[in-house]
């Protein structure tokens, strides 16, 4: 079983969308459950997504994180969450780097 952290980033990313779906907006809310459905598999298994070809990997996550392994993860027909294995220790951490839509993962991996 795998620790799951958020990057500071996507954190406050998610706090901000899990507060407009607190106030009621039901699309923050679709986007919310999508994010906990797809950490909830993640904490059964590690390796759920599909590890992205290292000729793929923006940059940003590249030099930003320092990761040596990218992983998607598909939450539904729009979503996508990206994440980075690391072992710490005895245990695997999970870090979630970004969660986004179809059309922004498309741009950011160059696919048309």
């Amino acid at each position: 079983m795998a620790v799951i952290v958020f990057s500071e980033e996507f954190g406050k990313e998610f706090s901000a969308i899990q507060s407009k779906a607190d106030k009621g907006d039901g699309e923050a809310k679709h986007i919310v459950d999508l994010i906990n459905k797809g950490v909830a598999k993640l904490y059964k298994n590690h390796e759920a997504g599909q590890k992205i070809r290292r000729s793929l990997w923006p940059a940003t996550y590249s030099n930003k994180y320092s990761i040596d392994n990218l992983w998607r993860l598909r939450l539904d027909n729009s979503w996508r969450m990206l994440y980075t294995l690391r072992k710490e220790r005895i245990e695997i951490r999970a870090l979630v780097l970004d969660a986004m839509d179809h059309r922004r993962y498309d741009r950011m991996f160059g696919y048309r």
